[in-house]
């Protein structure tokens, strides 16, 4: 006579929920690895605006704060005496429904940054002017940091902002850049890094 074992519902139910939680860490690890793919260096663009000022201090001025993580690749780089250029770029557009978009304002800073083995600190050079610093973290949050940058003056704009977008950008120049490390950037991300375009809060303030 054939025998059959007793059919055990909690060692059944034990397992299948073993299996839900197996499934369960799976899709959450796969959810995490994409998201450390699509973000790996921890950059989250930008928060900016671009206010147009009447009054005491006329002019069109620009604010904006990067959120940029400096990439292991990039802080060895600089380390080993490489200087980084970056630029940080605004555009501003009026759309028009009969044509293509009217230009009123494009304007760049660029900034260098490098180390000296000599006096240990890190510079920061923006035209003629350089500043030092004891870490690198010091001088890239000076660099992703932009105040009361003057693009324009207050005419730019009427009172009116409707139909007037402005977005900004931060990247690495890879024109810049040694040759052998140009090359780089073609197949390294950290290489190739930029903020991408984000928007600008767009205002007027102040009387004419």
């Amino acid at each position: 006579m054939r025998c059959w074992k007793r059919f055990d519902a909690r060692a059944c139910a034990a397992a299948v929920r073993r299996c839900a939680l197996a499934f369960a860490c799976a899709v959450a690890l796969s959810l995490a690895g994409t998201a450390a793919h699509a973000s790996p260096d921890g950059t989250d663009g930008a928060v900016a605006a671009v206010t147009v000022q009447h009054g005491s201090d006329p002019g069109t001025f620009v604010d904006a704060q990067f959120a940029f993580a400096m990439p292991p690749s990039l802080r060895s780089a600089v380390d080993h005496g490489i200087a980084l250029y970056f630029r940080i770029e605004v555009q501003i557009r009026r759309s028009r429904w009969y044509w293509f978009d009217k230009d009123l304002l494009d304007r760049t800073i660029e900034y260098r940054l490098s180390y000296s083995p000599l006096t240990r600190q890190y510079h920061l050079s923006r035209g003629g002017l350089a500043l030092p610093f004891d870490t690198l973290d010091q001088a890239v949050a000076t660099m992703r940091r932009v105040a009361h940058w003057r693009v324009g003056d207050a005419t730019l704009l009427d009172d009116s902002v409707e139909h007037v977008h402005a977005r900004i950008r931060m990247m690495l120049d890879t024109s810049m850049l040694p040759k052998p490390f140009q090359v780089n950037a073609i197949t390294d991300h950290d290489w190739d890094w930029t903020s991408g375009w984000e928007e600008c809060v767009l205002s007027v303030s102040g009387a004419h």
